[in-house]
């Protein structure tokens, strides 16, 4: 799937091939930490079919929880996450950050990873009071 994307402040913006079957919540203490959030949400990109249009990604190394290293690049500007890859390896997963996707609407995770790690109330979101907008 042929798919577009940006940053929050609109600096990088990017297109890219990915596999939608490919898209999976990511449960892991790294993704948790790096998103200020419960988890991540990654598409896998399909044979390194990433092209950047604007802007120049900012880049942290890090060893991962699998031991693999994988290198994080978002905005420079922003900081907005927009993909992760195992640099050297390009069989390893290269995931594309769900939430700076055009089409993001379109991409039902099929699976979840490091569930070991998962934040408790995650498994179950519908029992959380929902509100349209914020309310406070």
């Amino acid at each position: 799937m042929h798919v577009t994307g940006n940053c929050l402040c609109g600096h990088i913006t990017y297109t890219a091939t990915i596999d939608p079957d490919r898209v999976a919540i990511c449960h892991c203490n790294d993704c948790q930490v790096h998103s200020g959030s419960a988890y991540g949400v990654v598409a896998g990109i399909v044979d390194q079919q990433f092209d950047l249009l604007t802007g120049q990604l900012k880049t942290y190394t890090k060893t991962a929880e699998s031991g693999r290293t994988r290198v994080l690049s978002f905005c420079p500007n922003c900081g907005t996450r927009i993909h992760a890859h195992t640099p050297g390896n390009p069989d390893a997963f290269f995931g594309l950050r769900v939430g700076t996707i055009t089409q993001r609407a379109q991409l039902t995770p099929k699976s979840q990873v490091w569930c070991g790690s998962a934040l408790p109330w995650t498994a179950n979101l519908g029992v959380i009071p929902a509100h349209q907008q914020q309310t406070t």
